[in-house]
């Protein structure tokens, strides 16, 4: 058996799982830097303990992630190696409105992008962009409706 020809065979990450990178670019606060592993992770879940910036205390392991921010290019090219004809990826959203309630993004967050998606395609890959997977910016404008962020997915999918 064999898949079809317009199969699209490929791989997938999403941002706040894999990029890292965390305080660089310009890049803001989002709520997975402050989801501590270990005992107190599902009450942060919860709602339970608020926890509105990283502390000494507590590890937060989508901050280095698998640094993917710093190591995207070999990462892609292996994978173009492979024979995948796709990449999915998210929008860390925290990278291009680094407090969510901006009116202008962050142009480093979007060069970033942008050398991502120019990467996929030079590798022989259809470039996949989920556009959000559990990232927003950890302040209060980002996740209330009107603000930016929710107007541009408004608008986008609606």
């Amino acid at each position: 058996m064999s898949l079809p020809e317009n199969f699209l065979w490929g791989g997938a990450m999403a941002a706040n799982q894999c990029e890292g990178g965390w305080n660089e670019g310009g890049r803001g606060l989002a709520n997975a830097d402050v989801l501590p592993y270990g005992k107190d992770r599902v009450a942060v879940i919860k709602g339970e303990l608020p926890m509105l910036a990283p502390d000494a205390e507590h590890y937060y392991p989508a901050q280095d992630a698998v640094d993917f921010y710093h190591h995207y290019k070999e990462d892609i090219a292996l994978m173009g190696e492979m024979g995948f004809k796709c990449f999915r990826t998210s929008i860390a959203w925290s990278r291009i409105f680094p407090r969510g309630d901006e009116t202008e993004p962050n142009e480093e967050g979007l060069r970033y992008y942008d050398s991502l998606i120019d990467t996929i395609i030079s590798c022989g890959m259809e470039p996949i962009i989920t556009m959000n997977h559990y990232y927003f910016a950890n302040h209060s404008g980002c996740t209330s409706p009107g603000s930016l962020v929710w107007s541009f997915v408004f608008i986008i999918f609606v």
